[in-house]
């Protein structure tokens, strides 16, 4: 259980990504995972050839995240908004966002898998009859304040009440007083923010990351923002914990190279009973 909810609580932060843009703009952003990535490699540099540590090396993982977001809202998304056009061009423009990313990414790092230093893996803890290492402390202490902080800014904060209005209705928030494309390119850096952070801690939890790890991740964190119900923060939360502790369990009792197979059934299975997700209304606009 612990391995499964430190392993889903870094999902959370990648579906959480997806849920903010998708709640904003009403598209799905195929390039989460690469940015994600992105970040991943940025946090090892600044750990292995700056001697950061961790935290630094996640900060700088999430500025990157966070900058790489805001290129891809100006490069990618808003010209295609001015023009008003099919609702499909977005998608495919964060596809190629994607592509480019992932080539720029071998390009720069070449295709071997790379691994954070060992700072904190070696250190075990026992609580009662559970053994738990520092970095899954450290895992899930970031991922749970990463989260909780969110939801705290979201709901309590004035920038964070003008996301939630622009996400429920952009027209009306405009007639409020929001500045709706300021805020959209917010939400897009945030989100890209926390993707990129979720890269370092995934890069610690599995200790490798490779160009091609953003394809997997981005899919696990788009079905979790179905699983959970589209635009939904609290789902998305839950349904990554949900995703990753399946993950683990079906290891742990199963065969391991089905791990994923086993966990996107469940999701499958789940969606069959509650098409619009754990959390998510019959309108899809609850609990944003």
């Amino acid at each position: 259980m612990i391995n499964g909810i430190t392993l889903g609580s870094t999902y959370a932060l990648i579906a959480l990504g997806y849920t903010l843009i998708f709640g904003v703009l009403n598209i799905v952003n195929m390039a989460h995972g690469e940015i994600f990535m992105f970040g991943a490699f940025v946090g090892l540099i600044l750990a292995t050839h700056f001697d950061v540590g961790i935290f630094g090396a996640l900060a700088g993982a999430m500025v990157a995240g966070a900058g790489l977001g805001y290129l891809m809202e100006r490069l990618a998304l808003r010209p295609l908004r001015r023009r008003q056009v099919s609702e499909l061009a977005p998608l495919i423009s964060t596809i190629g966002v994607s592509i480019f990313l992932e080539s720029l990414a071998l390009r720069l790092f070449g295709p071997q898998a790379q691994s954070f230093p060992p700072i904190y893996s070696t250190q075990l803890f026992e609580i009662g009859g559970l053994k738990i290492s520092a970095v899954q402390i450290l895992i899930l202490a970031i991922s749970f304040g990463l989260m909780l902080v969110l939801r705290f800014w979201l709901s309590k904060t004035r920038l964070g009440k003008s996301i939630r209005a622009t996400a429920e209705n952009i027209e009306t928030a405009n007639l409020l007083g929001v500045d709706t494309q300021k805020i959209i390119v917010l939400t897009v850096m945030l989100a890209s923010a926390l993707g990129g952070g979720a890269g370092v801690l995934v890069g610690l939890a599995f200790n490798a990351i490779e160009p091609t790890m953003g394809i997997t991740m981005g899919f696990k964190g788009l079905a979790v923002l179905i699983l959970g119900g589209l635009g939904n923060i609290t789902g998305a939360m839950v349904g990554g914990l949900l995703l990753g502790v399946a993950e683990v369990l079906s290891v742990a009792y199963g065969v391991s190279s089905y791990r994923d197979a086993v966990a996107f059934g469940l999701i499958i299975v789940l969606l069959f009973l509650r098409p619009q997700g754990l959390f998510g209304s019959q309108e899809q606009q609850g609990g944003r």
